[in-house]
């Protein structure tokens, strides 16, 4: 019986690499994202703190030095907000990249992967005309000899 080979099987498995070679590119860039939202969410809470700092030491004593500080740190912590933004949308940004780099690799190797399902399905009707074929010799060759032996 005959053996089906996909002649673009390289291809085939070329594109399943990229495809896992993209989608862990993905992982990796949304494994930042994740990173740096969550280093965000930390200058959030330190810039409450410094805030509840600031409240208390207005409303305790009136140390201006303290009160100085705590205004400082505030506004620093303010400063570190605005570029981690700015980090924090770099990175979906080239996350977004990868998403649609790894879409692209998706549809590629479906592409890949259909073309070999139809060459199957191809190589089987194949495989059906020649067995079909075959009976149709096997009997009109015994439908021969018996006419020939009457």
């Amino acid at each position: 019986m005959a053996k089906f080979q996909y002649r673009m099987q390289n291809i085939l498995n070329l594109k399943q690499k990229m495809e896992d070679m993209s989608k862990n590119q993905y992982a990796i860039a949304k494994a930042v994202v994740d990173s740096e939202d969550e280093k965000l969410s930390l200058l959030y809470e330190k810039k409450e703190n410094y805030e509840m700092k600031l409240r208390s030491s207005v409303s305790n004593q009136l140390i201006i030095v303290d009160i100085m500080h705590a205004q400082q740190a505030v506004k620093t912590a303010e400063n570190h907000i605005v570029t981690q933004k700015q980090v924090v949308e770099r990175a979906k940004t080239r996350l977004e990249i990868a998403r649609s780099k790894m879409n692209e690799a998706m549809i590629e190797r479906k592409t890949h992967d259909k073309l070999k399902e139809n060459a199957f399905l191809q190589f089987k009707n194949e495989i059906v005309q020649i067995e079909n074929k075959e009976v149709d010799e096997l009997v009109s060759y015994k439908y021969n000899k018996s006419s020939e032996e009457m």
